[in-house]
């Protein structure tokens, strides 16, 4: 889904993300109950070890009930347990958030946010170095735009990229990982003074000062970008936040086989006439062999979900969720060709989550693929209508944005009552296929070697 204009690029994901608003919602199974880590982490770094205690910590939160974990369970690809929209957060676990909560799997490639040149993905699958090489690297700057301006958003060959969360406003994990700690709707602490105070009461209190100094409490800005580091080095030296070991990724080391629907699903994720998926998932691994496919180009594109009514912010008919544009960054809130872009999230583990898109629109696959595929040819299936009659499309966006979207790119490019790209079979076969992402994968050397 590519076009040399910054009028397109992207839909998706990042860290932990609960963010938005909405109260008093009816009580649901928000978060799971968060067990203890398991000790010791071997293999971690004394500082990753740290975080992993702090990662499983509903203590940190204000209601005393939400970790890290709670929204991001390690049973679920670190992605939420459940299949709500948006979780729930605040004091009493009640207060909706305003966006999908993405996984925090494969985001070690991450690169930071820029705008640029409309390229593919560097030929390093990313321009964050792999966790080995960051192992003594804080936080790796961001290489922010600033001569961005109205004659530079204006150039089509400059498009953004990176980033983390759904609108790239993070520069780092560790940066990242602050928001949600201080979020009224998720762990609501009230302040940073309120979240240090709660690390200094915490059972590893002690663990901060032997590692970063015995009196790293007496400068609160200093030990909680401590904590926070830790909590950085966690998701980028466990090996369960980058495992890499789907079913796709025996396939192509060779060690497994496609069934003959996951080998169509793949045709078609490729052809640029059909599913079109890998111009912006990236499916084939990097250049130069040493990464594995991340299953995003880390773009930001415009693809007009419909608007959820399960979000209770959008219960005001004047709210709206623009991605770049705002609410939840506002350095880009003036340039309107960038407004209802998100980034494009992996395409790892989109099987098992109950809420696609950046806002939880969409509860499985099929679904998502039917509404890429009918948006333009039958978009009375996914739009509401007008007063008049007519289709409100691309409702969840102010008229004066709908420009923004995305008609150029297979499956988007059809006109209305035209065919499909894809038929009902071929959606079950991509599917079939995406269902190869998923981790944890056992390779059964009988089963693989028999003949097809």
């Amino acid at each position: 889904m590519k076009r040399s204009s910054i009028l397109l690029f992207a839909v998706p994901g990042l860290l932990l993300v609960l963010s938005g608003c909405g109260r008093n919602t009816p009580p649901a199974p928000a978060a799971a109950a968060v067990a203890p880590p398991p000790s010791p982490a071997p293999g971690l770094s004394a500082v990753a070890q740290l975080g992993k205690k702090i990662f499983f910590d509903p203590s940190l939160s204000g209601s005393g009930k939400l970790a890290c974990a709670s929204c991001h369970s390690p049973d679920h690809a670190y992605a939420p347990p459940n299949n709500l929209a948006v979780q729930l957060g605040g004091p009493a676990l009640d207060r909706q958030g305003l966006r999908a909560v993405p996984s925090l799997r494969y985001l070690e490639h991450t690169p930071v946010f820029t705008i640029g040149p409309n390229k593919s993905v560097p030929d390093s699958d990313a321009a964050a170095a792999p966790p080995a090489a960051a192992a003594d690297v804080k936080v790796a700057a961001v290489a922010k735009n600033t001569q961005a301006s109205a004659a530079l958003l204006a150039a089509e060959a400059n498009v953004p990229m990176g980033g983390l969360d759904w609108d790239g406003r993070a520069d780092t994990l560790q940066n990242q990982a602050q928001g949600p700690f201080l979020d009224p709707n998720e762990m609501d602490n009230k302040s940073s003074a309120a979240l240090l105070d709660k690390l200094l009461r915490a059972p590893y209190a002690n663990d901060l000062r032997q590692l970063f100094g015995a009196n790293v409490f007496s400068n609160p800005d200093l030990a909680l970008s401590e904590a926070l580091f830790a909590l950085a080095r966690f998701q980028l030296e466990d090996p369960s936040f980058h495992p890499y070991d789907s079913k796709y990724d025996h396939y192509l080391a060779g060690r497994a086989s496609l069934t003959a629907a996951e080998a169509r699903g793949l045709k078609l994720f490729d052809d640029p006439q059909k599913g079109n998926c890998a111009s912006c998932h990236i499916d084939k691994p990097s250049h130069d062999g040493m990464f594995p496919p991340a299953f995003t180009d880390y773009q930001f594109e415009a693809l007009a979900g419909p608007r959820n009514k399960e979000l209770l912010a959008n219960r005001d008919p004047d709210h709206h969720d623009l991605g770049l544009c705002g609410p939840m960054r506002g350095d880009y809130r003036k340039h309107a060709a960038y407004c209802g872009l998100f980034k494009t999230p992996t395409l790892r583990n989109s099987a098992t989550r109950g809420a696609l898109f950046h806002n939880g629109v969409f509860k499985n696959l099929e679904d998502l693929l039917h509404f890429y595929v009918e948006r333009e040819t039958d978009p009375g299936k996914w739009y509401p209508k007008k007063p008049d009659g007519s289709i409100d499309k691309y409702d969840d966006l102010p008229p004066r944005y709908k420009k923004n979207v995305d008609v150029v790119d297979a499956p988007f490019d059809r006109k209305h009552g035209a065919k499909t790209a894809l038929s009902d079979d071929e959606i079950k076969d991509m599917v079939a296929f995406l269902q190869t992402l998923n981790d944890g994968y056992q390779v059964n050397t009988k089963q693989e070697n028999a003949p097809n």
